[in-house]
């Protein structure tokens, strides 16, 4: 069904750019060269933009022509949640969504025989992440104007896609069905009773009526039921009614509603019947092979975990890391690729993929794409070498890289410095150097490290230049090699009088996010980062960065990471880099010589064409916002009406809020003391910087 539907709308326009923006500077030539190239046929294309050049708006309008469903894939979260952001501004009218793996977020199950700890996979379902997972695979299997933002965890192992979109409930205003079909059909596809209020996921029946909320989205759905007319006992649907969650309000009555399941690992009867049985045969072979080996502990292990599994199985049709047997529920071959998001993607009757892939940053994200396998294969053969999984986990896992290449279709790279890989396999590489706003790459500047004379040293210099630069109204980028380096420079540059905050691997992701929101908004003048402030970052109201130890040969001083660093400077016309060095290296000259190359060409055609450069002008968009679960929202909120009684005795308040909480934990009201003791927790950090 999905590929004749597909077939039947290609032709008509899907994308819509909504823009006050019309491409300009090398914008229109990139996008009439990728777009001839897909025509064309090229598998591989690279678009070689330099920093601000607006490659995603390249981008977009290549996929507005082509009106192919689309794949973005950034090499971490932060980066894809900013670009499924700019990708909605872009499309508003079309399913742009975000897609990460819990593995972006948690710990994934591991065994460290050194210390003897395993580390269970997280358990704890993160609403908002599997929200958002199920809308994209919803949208894929629901329409064609779909683009999906996607970290590179889009490769690892997923449900099938036509087991998924086999059980979906199709229900209609008129359809003779009851109450108790209904409910058994929302358990069959793992919705959750409940008597309380509803999250995505659950429902609930009360008297003629039954209330669910998919798990893609907020809104409740009720439906009502009715006898029928001719008296024969048998009901129908009478109404479909959508609702708003908090509210209750009713949005709009509707004649047809589609519900697809809670998870995405769904199976039938019949694979739950092969599965139970191919799972204990494994077992069971497995069993003997580590009693031969005389490994006992290792066998009772594998014994108690598997049957305990089995048993779930048996019983709800779902277990906690069920995907660990997919093999067994897919009937896949041992070594065959699992199914991913690709999968959803729409594909061509002979199976070849009908998608347009964008690889973002591809210096750091092919990389990435081929080394995901090797990494995940060694976590696996641990826990099966010591009885915690089934030799047959192996298989849920990520694509290999020629696995990854065979399921997309037409590939763009996108970087401002591209790899060797996408130079060598590229049909075409078509370079952007000239930027819409006529920015001219920035000036740089190289000076000491030491001490010398009247030169104070790289600190003094950065902390004089940072002043200056803080006092014309910009801010400040400092890049450092160590984690430690980051927190002692922040430090000292707070006891300076300098607002500055520090950025590193050790930040949680929603609290990256929010330092650099609040670093845009002017909350504070300086960032001192190591490398997550390298690739795809946006920040216009940076007009310095400097570069400590830029000397330092290695991977975060090398030319790639070098001239990516320097184009952070690039969105601003006051942009300048300083860098700190008492040998000019080979990286140094090179990334040089690159910047005055392009500034060059940059100059020539401003001067052409009579151009002033300008300041990248940019909202300030909280892309937290896209992630924020009500939790943390309830926790905000809570804050706010609480803050006159903070500022007239914070430790009183945080004293009863205390008490509120021990009183709800004794109560069972665990929801209530969640709330209370993460707004504690913002208390106290209050207090401290009081």
């Amino acid at each position: 069904m999905r590929r004749a539907l597909a077939e039947v709308v290609i032709l008509m326009p899907f994308f819509k750019i909504n823009n006050a923006f019309r491409p300009a500077g090398d914008q229109p030539q990139a996008i009439k060269s990728l777009v001839r190239g897909l025509e064309r046929g090229m598998r591989r294309q690279t678009l070689f933009g330099v920093t601000g050049s607006g490659k995603t708006f390249t981008c977009a309008n290549v996929i507005a022509e082509t009106g192919k469903p689309t794949l973005v894939i950034a090499h971490n979260k932060t980066l894809a949640a900013q670009l499924a952001s700019e990708y909605r501004e872009f499309f508003p009218n079309n399913a742009v969504h975000y897609f990460v793996s819990y593995y972006d977020y948690y710990q994934p199950e591991a065994y460290m025989p050194l210390t003897d700890t395993y580390i269970e996979k997280e358990a704890m379902i993160n609403e908002e992440i599997e929200r958002l997972r199920h809308a994209s695979t919803q949208a894929l299997l629901s329409r064609r104007d779909v683009i999906i933002v996607a970290s590179v965890s889009c490769i690892y192992g997923l449900g099938s896609p036509e087991s998924y979109e086999r059980v979906n409930m199709k229900i209609s205003k008129g359809m003779k069905t009851d109450r108790a079909e209904i409910v058994r059909r929302l358990v069959d596809i793992h919705f959750e009773r409940t008597n309380a209020d509803l999250l995505p996921g659950l429902f609930r029946a009360v008297g003629n009526t039954v209330e669910i909320m998919p798990v893609n989205e907020k809104t409740i759905y009720r439906l009502s039921f009715a006898g029928s007319s001719s008296g024969s006992g048998q009901a129908v649907v009478s109404s479909i009614d959508q609702i708003d969650h908090v509210t209750r309000a009713i949005k709009k009555s509707l004649d047809v509603f589609f519900l697809f399941p809670a998870k995405h690992f769904i199976t039938g009867k019949t694979e739950n019947e092969r599965a139970l049985r191919t799972i204990k045969a494994e077992l069971e072979t497995r069993l003997k092979e580590l009693e031969k080996d005389g490994r006992l502990l290792e066998a009772e292990r594998l014994k108690r975990r598997t049957n305990y599994d089995l048993a779930m199985i048996r019983e709800i049709g779902y277990c906690n890391g069920i995907e660990n047997y997919s093999r067994h529920f897919s009937g896949k071959l041992s070594g065959e690729p699992p199914e991913t998001l690709l999968s959803y993607f729409p594909h061509k009757p002979d199976d070849s993929a009908d998608f347009l892939t964008v690889i973002d940053e591809s210096h750091v994200t092919v990389p990435q794409i081929g080394g995901m396998y090797e990494g995940d294969q060694s976590r696996k053969n641990t826990l099966i070498e010591h009885g915690f999984r089934l030799p047959s986990a192996r298989d849920n896992r990520p694509l290999r890289f020629g696995e990854f290449e065979k399921h997309v279709g037409q590939v763009i790279y996108t970087s401002a410095t591209p790899g060797v890989f996408e130079r060598e396999n590229s049909n075409q590489i078509v370079e952007q150097v000239i930027r819409p706003t006529g920015l001219l790459d920035p000036v740089i500047i190289v000076r000491p490290v030491v001490e010398k004379g009247s030169f104070g040293g790289q600190i003094a210099d950065c902390i004089a230049e940072a002043e200056k630069t803080i006092r014309t109204g910009f801010r400040v980028i400092l890049t450092t090699l160590t984690k430690k380096m980051a927190e002692d420079l922040t430090d000292y540059l707070k006891d300076k009088g300098i607002k500055a905050e520090y950025l590193h691997s050790d930040i949680k992701t929603i609290e990256r996010i929010e330092i650099l929101t609040r670093f845009r908004k002017g909350e504070f003048d300086v960032v001192v980062g190591v490398n997550l402030l390298r690739e795809g970052l946006d920040l216009p109201e940076v007009a310095l960065i400097g570069i400590l130890d830029a000397d330092r040969e290695g991977f975060l001083r090398s030319e790639t990471s070098l001239i990516q660093i320097i184009g952070r400077a690039a969105r601003n016309t006051e942009g300048r880099v300083i860098m700190y060095a008492d040998v000019v290296t080979g990286s140094i000259e090179r990334a040089i010589k690159e910047t005055n190359r392009r500034r060059a060409i940059q100059e020539t055609h401003n001067k052409k064409h009579g151009i002033t450069p300008k300041t990248i002008i940019k909202a300030v968009r909280d892309i937290t916002d896209q992630m924020q679960t009500e939790h943390r929202k309830a926790v905000a909120e809570e804050l706010k009406i609480d803050e006159a009684l903070f500022q007239k005795n914070p430790k009183a308040l945080i004293k009863t809020k205390e008490k509120e909480m021990n009183h709800a934990v004794r109560m069972l009201d665990f929801e209530t003391a969640a709330l209370l003791r993460d707004e504690i927790v913002a208390l106290y950090q209050k207090l401290e910087k009081k």
